[in-house]
């Protein structure tokens, strides 16, 4: 079974500063019939003007994880982490037992435009933690790069949850197949282009949840850039 999320049904927010899609209920959007998919909570695709951001705030039981598109992110928070985020680049903040923190677009010109997304964790009062790291983009040229996972593996960050998420970076006329095993489930993100997915046409900011499948078939006319979560 495969049910599509088109970019134009999600929820928005424009709050001028801070222009954001939110696939799941967030803040002000509540859907009962968008509340995640498996431990995936929120999946929100925002763009933050120049010199403007989020001011400390606070989190907890929580994985929260953050890929910049284009711009660049300020991150500070109460472990004492001072980082920015540029493309390329995946951060993994695990909010466990409480953190606080900020994240501000440093540049006085330019918009930042990046995805943050929640996922649950698989238990309660984790100890906080933070990863930041930059994957080398011919890991994912026309393949599936492995950034972040359970057990770590294969550099990706650590997820405390039964997830493994990955990036692509497709070319025009490929072909790029993920054979699902028995039991899990996918959410494919389309961050650019378009690609089609079991013959499904998906465009920017398109997103598909899949159960009960075992292959997923993606094809590129023209370049796509995805994110492909493997959940429980």
């Amino acid at each position: 079974m495969i049910t599509v999320r088109r970019a134009n049904d999600r929820g928005h927010a424009d709050h001028g500063w801070l222009n954001s899609y939110h696939t799941f209920s967030f803040a002000s959007y509540q859907d009962p019939q968008h509340m995640g998919f498996r431990s995936l909570r929120v999946m929100n695709e925002d763009r933050v003007a120049a010199g403007q951001g989020f001011g400390t705030h606070g989190h907890r039981d929580m994985e929260i994880v953050s890929y910049v598109l284009d711009g660049e992110l300020e991150h500070k928070d109460s472990m004492g982490n001072g980082e920015t985020l540029r493309p390329g680049e995946f951060q993994r903040i695990t909010a466990g037992t409480g953190i606080t923190h900020s994240e501000f677009n440093p540049s006085g010109v330019n918009p930042t435009h990046f995805y943050q997304i929640w996922l649950l964790p698989e238990r309660k009062g984790i100890e906080p933690g933070y990863q930041q790291k930059r994957f080398d983009p011919a890991g994912r040229q026309n393949q599936l790069q492995l950034v972040a996972s359970r057990d770590g593996r294969s550099g990706s960050l650590v997820v405390h949850q039964d997830a493994n998420i990955y990036l692509a970076d497709l070319s025009s006329e490929e072909e790029l197949i993920f054979e699902i095993p028995k039991g899990r489930h996918v959410w494919l993100q389309v961050l650019r282009g378009s690609v089609t997915a079991n013959a499904l046409s998906l465009q920017s900011s398109d997103a598909i949840a899949v159960s009960d499948e075992t292959v997923l078939t993606l094809c590129t006319q023209e370049s796509a850039e995805l994110m492909l979560f493997d959940l429980a």
